[in-house]
């Protein structure tokens, strides 16, 4: 099956995008599997109420998510990088889905007690902490090069329509038919991603040698087939027995690259202020102000800059998409901005989408970079290390957030989030690796000769 990339306006880009099969059931995989883990933890906490549980048990079973997640997320890009990645995905999500089923059945027929609902969260867990990683380091393999960034925006669109859908059904269907039957869809929407991974995995192991196609007589892309290169890691991950050691070439890849690491220490502050300013307080500030139902649409209101962000940035051809993905970031600090300020709806919905946009940006040119520069076969462990830093934070806010604003108030406790989040960005940017880096350049392991070579 021959890649082609014509040159094409840039109305067209995203349609030329979506004739690659391989993405198209990667994209439609990873958009259920949001749709599952966005509402997995409404139906859950709902389900451990309607059991008689108590807050502290809702706590302990949505955490008990988290924590799973957290602790296996290295465990996940290391399997991504040692087995055929698409097989990773298909195993994780049957899994999610076989567990959340029988759960979400055993709640129907009230025989599921809260022990089974913090089994199904630590299962969830795992099953997000090797669905991330695994899946984004497939990307690069279902699209030529010179197609990543459309590629990746398509993708992340997807994605946050995925969750949004999760989010807002999930609470419809725990209040309108319970949280049986909300787990019981989660898991057909699980079933549905496993399906579309067995598919997207079936369409790159057909593909068996490497093709090529030119947009000009004075340059080629080329897409290095899936057969080969995971045939290619297997071997390679035969001769390994020792996982800790593949754990310190994934860290080396992930420490030896300035850029990498500046922008998740960048991101660390990022996520733990907007976790604490957006998650904790802001429904504070709600309460005492336009209301709830109004919050909800704030939320929304990202979301949907987050989608139209997604479209702008797949028809971006900028060079410099890292530095402007992480000067972008900078507008994280709208949204606090306007709760401290004044919490006035317009304001603060007009930041929400705005800052939408912005996360938008830095998102696909966040992926965009890692997929052009850093080696197939570390990737995933790479976005392991990656998703670990930014996950960490967001407790970190969660908690800080409101001891900090009990004791200096909550305005001066947004302001303190707005000037951190305007420190470290401008940190970022001070590094040259950051500025400098590039996009649009060949991906590692297709310009390798030793991968190359089929």
């Amino acid at each position: 099956m021959a890649f082609s990339s014509p040159s094409r306006p840039d109305r067209d880009v995203l349609r030329g995008v979506l004739r690659h099969r391989a993405f198209r059931a990667l994209t439609l995989g990873r958009s259920l599997t949001f749709f599952g883990n966005s509402m997995a933890p409404v139906v859950l906490a709902f389900a451990v109420l309607d059991l008689g549980g108590s807050a502290v048990d809702v706590g302990l079973v949505v955490g008990a998510r988290s924590v799973s997640s957290v602790l296996l997320l290295l465990f996940g890009g290391l399997l991504a990088d040692r087995l055929p990645r698409a097989l990773v995905l298909q195993g994780a999500a049957a899994s999610a889905a076989l567990v959340q089923t029988g759960v979400g059945l055993a709640v129907l027929t009230d025989r599921a007690p809260i022990g089974a609902l913090l089994v199904l969260s630590v299962v969830q867990g795992a099953a997000a902490a090797v669905s991330v990683p695994a899946s984004a380091a497939l990307l690069p393999r279902t699209v030529p090069p010179g197609e990543l960034r459309p590629a990746n925006a398509l993708s992340r669109m997807g994605i946050n329509t995925g969750m949004i859908a999760g989010t807002s059904l999930g609470g419809m269907l725990a209040a309108v038919a319970g949280p049986g039957w909300g787990m019981v869809l989660d898991g057909a929407a699980f079933l549905g991603a496993a399906a579309a991974y067995r598919l997207a995995g079936r369409v790159l192991a057909r593909r068996g040698a490497v093709t090529s196609s030119a947009s000009s007589a004075s340059s080629a892309e080329v897409l290095l087939p899936a057969t080969a290169a995971e045939s290619a890691e297997s071997a390679e991950s035969a001769g390994r027995a020792r996982p800790w050691q593949d754990m310190r070439q994934g860290w080396h890849e992930f420490a030896s690259r300035a850029w990498v690491w500046v922008v998740v220490l960048q991101f660390f502050v990022v996520n733990a202020v907007s976790a604490g300013g957006i998650q904790v307080l802001g429904p504070a500030v709600a309460d005492t102000t336009f209301g709830r139902t109004a919050w909800g649409f704030v939320l929304a209101t990202q979301m949907a800059g987050a989608l139209v962000g997604g479209l702008l940035v797949a028809r971006s051809r900028s060079r410099h998409a890292l530095r402007i993905g992480v000067a972008v970031v900078a507008l994280d600090a709208l949204p606090l901005v306007a709760l401290a300020e004044s919490a006035d709806l317009a304001l603060l919905l007009m930041a929400m989408f705005v800052n939408g946009i912005a996360l938008e940006q830095f998102s696909v040119a966040w992926d965009l970079s890692l997929q052009e520069n850093v080696p197939q076969d570390t990737l995933a462990r790479v976005y392991s290390y990656d998703a670990l830093g930014s996950t960490l934070a967001l407790p970190l806010g969660e908690m800080a957030a409101g001891p900090l604003a009990e004791r200096y108030g909550v305005r001066p406790t947004l302001l303190c989030g707005v000037g951190l989040v305007l420190l470290v960005t401008a940190g970022a940017l001070g590094s040259s690796q950051v500025r400098g880096l590039t996009a649009g350049g060949p991906v590692p392991d297709e310009v390798a000769p030793e991968r190359a070579a089929v």
